[in-house]
């Protein structure tokens, strides 16, 4: 032992320490800080596979992937017997199938076992032609759609836009599809919302119905009835039904609308006032030009 010291450690427990640490896997660098072993060639493979994943997403080679066979777990869940293979779609009454499956984004490379239920239901309750859509999984490879549609009323013309709405009013969506051509038709502001009021003004309308094209809201309190021939029937604000009757019982005796009229002014229940027509207006005044205008004349 050296003079001054206490005592001197032995050289064999670092010895036992240095193997230990040879034992378990580490690695002296430097005569000081030490490393896993193998931690090299692991940087090393991480570093190319980096390089991969880069040069595949910069060529496009995982988008391609992703349009061709859709993400890869659903492309795995696909080959192990996941892959949707049946869609049963109930409550269909307008909507096509093919527009719940674009709608809800399924497409042939989806699997049962990574769609999100919740996301393809809101993604259907987005249309405004559904109200309200369920959808099931049924594993291993069907999915089960209830969907509720909004059932298309009538034909809303605003600012010279035509759009499909539903019986409360609610715009289903633009008139886009010959199959509405067929909705009762109401024009102006706010009449989407009156669009039920207007219907029972065609029901009182009987025969005639067949014949209004458009019903326009006045000022959101009374209707004006357009005819297919041009004529304007402007209604009452109150107990319109009424009036409308009235005009399906002068039609019948007197054939009203076949003859040179533009407007007939309803809404005084005690007559009824006609605007006629250039060429009726101009038989007429001379009809009362060429009128004798005293008993002396008449005799003559």
């Amino acid at each position: 032992m050296p003079a001054g010291a206490l005592f001197a450690a032995p050289e064999w427990p670092r010895l036992r320490l240095f193997r230990g640490w040879r034992r378990r896997g580490y690695v002296r660098v430097g005569g000081r800080r030490r490393l896993p072993r193998g931690l090299g060639s692991a940087l090393t493979l991480a570093l190319f596979a980096g390089i991969g994943l880069y040069g595949a997403f910069a060529g496009g080679h995982v988008d391609r992937f992703r349009a061709e066979n859709g993400t890869l777990s659903d492309a795995v869940a696909r080959a192990f017997g996941f892959g949707i293979r049946q869609v049963v779609i109930s409550g269909l009454a307008e909507l096509r199938p093919a527009e719940i499956l674009a709608a809800g984004g399924i497409s042939p490379n989806s699997s049962v076992l990574f769609i999100d239920p919740a996301a393809v239901r809101q993604n259907l309750e987005a249309v405004p032609m559904i109200r309200e859509a369920s959808v099931r999984k049924l594993y291993p490879n069907e999915l089960a759609i209830t969907i509720t549609e909004r059932e298309p009323f009538a034909l809303w013309q605003r600012n010279g836009e035509v759009f499909v709405v539903a019986a409360d009013g609610t715009v289903i969506d633009f008139l886009n599809d010959a199959r509405y051509t067929r909705l009762p038709l109401v024009v102006g502001d706010r009449a989407n919302v009156h669009s039920a009021d207007y219907l029972e003004l065609l029901d009182a309308a009987g025969t005639l119905r067949e014949r209004i094209r458009a019903g326009s809201l006045i000022a959101g309190r009374r209707w004006n009835l357009i005819f297919d021939n041009g004529l304007e029937v402007r209604l009452p604000e109150a107990n319109p039904t009424a009036a409308v009757a009235r005009l399906a019982e002068l039609e019948e005796s007197d054939r009203i609308l076949e003859r040179d009229i533009l407007v007939i002014d309803m809404r005084q229940s005690d007559r009824v006032v006609m605007r006629l027509g250039v060429e009726a207006a101009a038989a007429r005044a001379e009809a009362a030009k060429k009128k004798p205008t005293s008993a002396r004349e008449a005799d003559i």
